[in-house]
């Protein structure tokens, strides 16, 4: 069942971007002009309506586009720049009339973004994205485009992922280790929506300052699928948007130098799976690149559940690589401070950047986009005559698919017009996919909008 969302007030009104879009040369000018009336004006309508559709969260794309059906963007070419004209904007993002600065930010980042994407990479030919080497430059560039590296700061940003959609317990928990994250001059960067992406953040927003940490960074990494479903938190200072989940994922492990793993459901078990298989990676198992499962003491099933099924499809080893603590914040805290601690002086011996992580290897299969349609979802290979590394790739795709049918919009509307996608596996992979599924449904973890879930799988 859709979300149902009640458009409110709504205002009118032309506003000049923020940021980077400020300072612009004609060419740049006629290139935004021409490109938001083509075939990417209805990807930056979308976007920019979940990022003014502040005051009314909901994670249904297809809701929010209904309630504002007259809702509409337009860049305006100026001889010394350009304009924004919204027309019937949701009321929410204006105070007294006018935008709420962050939303103003938020915008003018994704107008970069697309339009850099769109014009740079996706439709140039100095970036071969068939390639490893291409996809990596690509997510640097996009990064550097963005102002998201900042050479001259020594490791602290701790990535954090976790469920959108969380119990209050589990949301305070992230808030708490965001802020002894904080007081040990750690940084956040997170998906950049609700829940476990937005409670690190705010923890850490007061940690800094207390610690009167001035420049305390609060990275936000997304894609126009995912911020049309899920709007940008009011706290991200920085916003990146990344074309698609594949280089989204690349930007976190290569940015990042520690990952926490918050509570979530698909998505989250989607995340874990990511990294674990790069990890898993021959070339990689020099790299220092500390890893900690978290919760409140609650949430001991779900990560129980997570490392039976990492155990049993990717061997005993797999432990090494994170460490799980529950009901704990300091102790979350101390780890990754000493484990980001290790990732600088293993860098410094390696005269690797900070910035960047150039030497992870990450495997083609990782970076690949994967479109989740019915057909791409049956063939997937979920067996362990593989290499780990391998199953962990697909395992990672099958429940992108899976979120893909939740949350975004193609995804939702594939589901409702063929119905739910099918998943075959061997024997006792599936029964162990199943069990970890189910128990994410009955810990309430695969919900939209509080209504009961409906599977968009099954199991063969």
């Amino acid at each position: 069942m859709s979300a149902i969302v009640t458009p409110r007030e709504t205002i009118s009104t032309i506003i000049s971007p923020e940021g980077s879009l400020e300072i612009l040369s004609q060419q740049e000018v006629n290139r935004l002009h021409r490109t938001s009336q083509t075939g990417l004006h209805d990807l930056l309508r979308r976007c920019a309506l979940a990022v003014l559709n502040c005051g009314n969260p909901t994670d249904d794309s297809v809701a929010l586009l209904e309630a504002y059906k007259d809702f509409d963007i337009e860049v305006l070419q100026q001889d010394r720049g350009i304009r924004l004209k919204l027309t019937n904007a949701p009321a929410d993002a204006f105070v007294d009339g006018r935008m709420i600065r962050g939303i103003r930010e938020h915008l003018s980042s994704i107008l970069r973004d697309i339009v850099y994407v769109y014009n740079e990479i996706q439709h140039h030919n100095r970036f071969d994205l068939t390639t490893g080497e291409g996809t990596t430059n690509a997510v640097f560039h996009i990064l550097r485009k963005a102002g998201a590296l900042k050479p001259g700061r020594d490791p602290s940003l701790v990535v954090c992922w976790g469920g959108h959609s969380i119990s209050r317990e589990e949301y305070e928990y992230t808030k708490d280790v965001g802020y002894h994250l904080g007081l040990r001059d750690l940084d956040i960067c997170t998906g950049c929506g609700p829940g476990a992406m937005k409670g690190p953040m705010k923890g850490a927003n007061v940690a800094h300052a207390k610690q009167r940490r001035k420049e305390g960074r609060y990275l936000g990494v997304s894609e126009p699928g995912i911020i049309a479903a899920e709007a940008p938190n009011p706290i991200v200072n920085e916003l990146v948007v990344m074309p698609d989940i594949e280089k989204r994922l690349e930007a976190f492990v290569r940015l990042g130098h520690g990952i926490i793993v918050f509570p979530g459901g698909v998505g989250t078990a989607e995340e874990i799976l990511y990294l674990l298989g790069i990890l898993l990676h021959p070339g990689n198992q020099d790299i220092s690149y500390p890893l900690v499962f978290t919760g409140p003491e609650s949430a001991k099933e779900y990560f129980e559940k997570i490392d039976e099924f990492l155990v049993y499809t990717l061997g005993e080893e797999i432990r090494r690589y994170y460490t799980i603590i529950t009901g704990d914040p300091v102790s979350v805290a101390r780890t990754m401070r000493e484990g980001i601690d290790r990732v600088a002086e293993s860098r410094r011996e390696r005269q690797d950047a900070f910035y960047f992580h150039w030497r992870l290897n990450i495997a083609r299969e990782f970076q690949a986009p994967f479109e989740p349609t019915h057909e791409a979802m049956r063939a997937l290979a979920l067996h362990r005559n593989q290499p780990t590394h391998e199953l962990a790739a697909n395992l990672r795709r099958a429940f992108s698919g899976i979120v893909a049918g939740n949350v975004k919009e193609q995804g939702i509307r594939a589901i409702e017009a063929h119905g739910p996608f099918v998943l075959t596996a061997e024997p006792e992979l599936m029964r162990r996919l199943d069990e970890l599924l189910t128990s994410f449904v009955a810990q309430g973890r695969m919900k939209l909008d509080g209504q009961p879930y409906t599977p968009c799988y099954v199991l063969k």
